[in-house]
């Protein structure tokens, strides 16, 4: 390279390189100090909850009035993807999917339209419409639970002091929102009896009306004076149950009190809203999120310390417990990654002191640092975290970023042996290397232009892996240039032999096997071919991944009880699963969700919303394996104590949420056809011995009684379906009437029968019902009843009736290997299927998909950027072509090592092996480079070639067993072990095809002879 030097620049600057040396390393230590700490990456979950109730209305009702109205306005919401609802009686749920492509800013921009366009269409909604309510803050991760049990002390005590704690942690620095889990309501019940009312000749609307009429609040007017104003307030409010015991009625000419009445008293919600239980016991949950940005170590500090002063002050019989503490997972996590980076460092350190000596090896040793020093302060600029993803990229970028240190102290050496001065040699690298290194560097850049731009929730996952990559090579190539040259200058010196080393006899035997190789050019040639296609055809022996699971010690046990089953029958399944986990060796803690799911305490949760049939624990295991002897215990008590309910026990997953393993979903617009389609989609997928615990997520219908009412009788006694179904509703379930403020809660205040009159289907036929004239008559007299069925429970998407099949799988089993075996089997059920019905693959098996689909996308974009670079760079389409045909070599090490590691080909390692095309490229670009050199010198095409191997073999060699061994501390782990092994045996096997294949195929395309002169096996030994 002619023109200006940027290391000579460098060197004839030595005090301001020096000085900017320095403040990198300052700057680097600081941001490294400030860099948040978190688990997983921040990634947008593109899911907005959109719920609307319309008390009273059946299941049919409310999906054509409500779910109906509301799927057609949210279909034209910008960016959807698609929509997902459930509809129960007189309840909708709909969630609003959005594609991977849309960013964080049109995520935030979308829900508002939503908001506005549901907005503008609530006219059209039935009358007596609840909401629509919207959550758009369904991707919070809570990462710190506590848990508070009581003994000795009311729930309304332990409510009062939660809540206390829970505003002095609201305080804490870095804490964005905290969330009450399993607290109860408090209710005050006026139950009465049918009999006793209809005996005393009340009237229950009277009775209700009286109650709202004394607990109002209404203005009561101000008196204005000539020097102060003066408020006027009206006593009657209720301030406890008391007061309303105490309230007389008229009712015959005489006053009668309540309490002669009804009995009044204070309880809890009934049914219960969904409970939380730590260890077995009913508790309140703490669940605490950090805002965006934070630092999740400081944050489990602050809340430590602040939790040590509050448990200090409270009472005996409270008990806090820590349920989940992400902090603690993200410390060991952080530690342990710190340690594969050192073990990282060490290795390559080890080769560079090994293969260069001493004095090179320090070049090298203290070039790495340097370049930590510029990537920190950049991961801080670009808000990335110290988390799962950035520090792989940091181990994978480590082994990368020593390759133009290397290669510059490789050239100072050669040089100050061939008697150079220390500036001519310290800056002879940049004269000949620096471009091909620079296009190297990026076309190795662009290798990972996939991960960062899959428009995908996985790609924006893996957003770090390219950016702290990306940002290490280029400032790698920066320290080559400008700070190894000056560390060269004043480290280096000339060999005590002048002239080129002797060559070992590891370059000896490689320059044999060159030389063999392109006499033996077709053989060479044809024999790489060979291996290539034999690794396409093993390709499919490799099995297929998504993301793998998490090596936390957590266990997530579902429990899903028939859809019309009651949150009592729920609570009676946690216990029953409460008394087996007491006492197990390998339990460390756990805590229960009845009536829901876990909330998101950690951010690939599959979350589920609150359903009565429902219950799910986190179970936290003595280690992981514990956790396997666990699992297995606790799916053999489930099969055994809970044979009718769907239930299963799985680990935490990494990547995206994807719920079930294996789902098929069936969808067409009749549902009892629907019904019958999942039934054969059932019996395939049971087929199969790999497919476990096989069920649906809606199937059968429910119960219901339906009152039949003749109108006509109805009409003669003064009375209306209204006035029927309002009796009818207070009897049974009760009705809120007015509230009490206590404190800062407000009780409603709930009139209803009494329970031994509440509870029988026969009471309904006695059920007294007031008619005009004070006087009651039973509900038979004019209405007649039957059973009846219908769905708990309807799931639709994009509008259309959608029912999901769904099956675990064993550890072990991939489901992408039970997806093909079965893919025949559902193809020809498929023909069979009417026009307008479908069955579709979900599950993991469409999310792998979709998010290879979103890197393959970008592939175009890669190759592009790869081509451009390396045409700039070349500036000849033969050469051009000769590059490229390396580069796909690599796939067949990386088949190789896969099958012989029994690793899966998951989304990780589908990237590195993206990557691997650019790390191949970049060796085989310097191999071009250096061979047009030697024939610049006059040499011919044999002769060039085998030097130019020659000349580039330490430096590449060292680079790719560098780049292995750095590999070695991340390949055990779950998340980072197959593109490990994938870019460690892909990297290795293509190296050697470069050095080997490349020059042999250079010498064939320029028609080259071996010369009379030329090197053979014997003088080259």
């Amino acid at each position: 390279m002619t023109g200006f030097n940027l290391s000579e620049w460098a060197l004839e600057r030595r005090s301001l390189v020096i000085y900017l040396m320095l403040v990198a390393v300052l700057a680097g230590g600081l941001s490294y100090v400030r860099l948040g700490r978190n688990e997983d990456p921040a990634f947008t979950i593109r899911t907005m909850v959109v719920q609307a109730a319309w008390p009273g209305a059946t299941a049919a009702e409310t999906m054509k009035q409500v779910t109906e109205r509301l799927e057609r306005q949210l279909q034209e919401t910008p960016h959807l993807d698609f929509l997902r609802s459930f509809t129960r009686p007189g309840l909708t749920t709909i969630f609003v999917n959005l594609k991977g492509s849309a960013n964080a800013r049109d995520v935030s921009d979308t829900w508002y339209q939503v908001r506005k366009s549901i907005g503008d269409i609530r006219h059209t909604l039935p009358g007596g419409i609840v909401g629509p309510a919207f959550d758009d803050d369904f991707g919070d991760t809570f990462g710190i639970v506590y848990g508070f049990t009581s003994d000795g002390f009311t729930e309304r005590e332990l409510r009062d002091r939660v809540e206390a704690i829970r505003s002095g942690l609201l305080g804490v620095p870095d804490v964005a929102k905290i969330e009450l889990l399993g607290a109860q309501d408090e209710v005050i019940f006026v139950e009465f009896s049918k009999k006793e009312l209809a005996n005393l000749g009340v009237d229950r609307t009277a009775l209700i009306a009286a109650l709202q009429a004394q607990n109002v609040v209404m203005p009561t007017g101000t008196i204005q004076t000539g020097s102060e104003r003066i408020s006027l307030r009206v006593s009657g409010s209720f301030q406890s149950e008391q007061d309303i015991a105490g309230i007389n009625f008229a009712a015959g000419g005489r006053m009668l009190r309540l309490s002669d009445l009804a009995a009044v008293r204070r309880g809890y919600a009934d049914p219960p809203q969904p409970l939380f239980r730590v260890n077995g016991h009913p508790a309140i949950g703490l669940a605490i999120a950090m805002r965006d940005g934070g630092d999740i170590l400081a944050l489990g500090r602050n809340v430590k310390a602040a939790m040590a002063a509050i448990t200090a002050d409270l009472p005996i019989g409270i008990e806090p417990s820590l349920v989940a503490d992400q902090a603690v997972v993200v410390d060991k996590a952080i530690g342990e990654f710190m340690t594969s980076l050192v073990q990282a460092i060490a290795i390559i350190l080890a080769v560079s002191f090994v293969s260069l000596g001493l004095r090179p090896g320090l070049v090298i040793a203290l070039a790495i640092p340097l370049t930590l020093a510029i990537v920190f302060p950049s991961m801080e600029l670009l808000r990335i975290d110290m988390q799962r993803i950035s520090l792989g990229a940091l181990i994978i970028a480590l082994a990368l970023l020593v390759d133009d240190a290397m290669t510059t102290t490789d050239a100072t050496l050669n040089r100050l042996a061939l008697g150079d001065s220390k500036i001519a040699a310290a800056s002879y690298a940049f004269r000949t290397h620096a471009l091909a290194m620079l296009a190297g560097t990026l076309v190795t850049i662009a290798g990972f232009i996939p991960v960062g731009f899959a428009a995908s929730s996985a790609g924006e996952y893996t957003f770090s892996l390219f950016a702290v990559v990306a940002i290490a090579l280029l400032a790698s190539w920066f320290v080559a240039v400008i700070f190894a040259p000056l560390l060269g200058f004043a480290i280096l010196v000339p060999p005590k032999q002048a002239g080129a080393p002797a060559p070992g006899a590891v370059f000896r035997l490689y320059r044999r096997i060159l030389v063999l190789a392109i006499r033996a050019k077709w053989l060479t040639l044809s024999g790489t071919a060979a291996l290539f296609v034999a690794s396409m055809l093993a390709l499919p022996l490799i099995p297929q991944q998504f993301f793998p699971q998490s090596d936390r010690p957590e266990l997530l046990v579902d429990v899903s009880l028939p859809q019309n089953a009651s949150i009592f029958a729920s609570e009676a399944a946690a216990g029953r699963l409460d008394a087996a986990l007491t006492g197990d060796p390998d339990v460390a803690h756990w805590s229960t969700n009845v009536g829901r799911g876990a909330i998101r305490f950690y951010l690939p949760l599959s979350v589920e919303l609150p359903n009565e049939f429902f219950t799910q624990a986190v179970v936290v295991a003595q280690n992981v394996a514990a956790r396997e002897r666990l699992h297995a215990k606790l799916e053999r008590f489930l099969a055994n104590e809970f044979p009718n309910a769907i239930s299963s026990v799985s680990p935490l997953g990494l990547g995206p949420p994807v719920g079930w393993p294996l789902q098929y979903r069936v969808s067409g617009a009749d549902v009892e056809r629907v019904r019958d389609i999942a039934l054969e989609v059932a019996r395939i997928l049971a087929s199969d011995p790999s497919a476990r615990s096989t069920n649906f997520d809606w199937m059968e219908p429910d119960r219901q009684v339906r009152i039949r009412v003749n109108q006509d009788e109805a009409r003669l006694l003064g009375l209306s379906s209204q006035a029927i179904a309002t009796v009818l509703n207070t009897v049974i379930s009760g009705t809120p009437v007015t509230q009490v403020r206590d404190d800062i809660y407000l009780v409603n205040v709930v009139v209803r029968a009494t329970d031994e009159q509440r509870a029988s289907l026969a009471s309904l036929r006695t059920l007294q019902v007031p008619i005009p004239g004070g006087r009651t008559v039973p509900l038979s007299q004019f209405a007649s009843f039957e059973y009846d069925q219908e769905f708990p429970l309807i799931w639709r998407r994009d509008r259309v009736p959608t029912l999901t099949v769904r099956a675990a799988i064993p550890d072990g089993v991939l489901p992408e290997r039970v997806v093909n075996a079965l893919a025949p089997a559902i193809a020809k059920l498929r023909t069979t299927l009417p026009p307008s019905y479908d069955v579709v693959v979900g599950g993991t098996v469409e999310e792998s998909r979709k998010s290879q689909a979103s890197v393959m996308a970008v592939v175009p974009v890669m190759l592009f950027v790869m081509f451009t670079v390396l045409m700039v760079q070349v500036q000849s389409f033969p050469r051009l072509l000769m590059v490229v045909s390396v580069a796909p070599l690599g796939l067949i090490g990386v088949v190789a090592a896969l099958l012989l590691s029994g690793r899966p080909l998951g989304f990780v390692a589908i990237l590195g092996v993206l990557a691997l095309l650019g790390m191949i490229s970049k060796n085989a670009v310097i191999l071009i480079g250096q061979i047009e050199a030697e024939r610049a010198q006059g040499k011919d095409p044999w002769e060039a070639a085998v030097d130019a191997g020659s000349s580039r073999f330490r430096p590449i060699m060292l680079t790719a067993v560098s780049t292995v061994l750095g590999m070695i501390p991340i390949a055990p782990t779950v998340f980072w072990g197959p593109m490990a092994f994938a870019i460690m045996g892909g990297l290795l096997v293509a190296t050697v095809l470069t050095l080997v294949f490349l020059p042999t195929l250079y010498v064939t395309w320029s028609g080259g002879k071996e010369p009379v002169a030329a090197p053979n096996a014997a003088s080259a030994a």
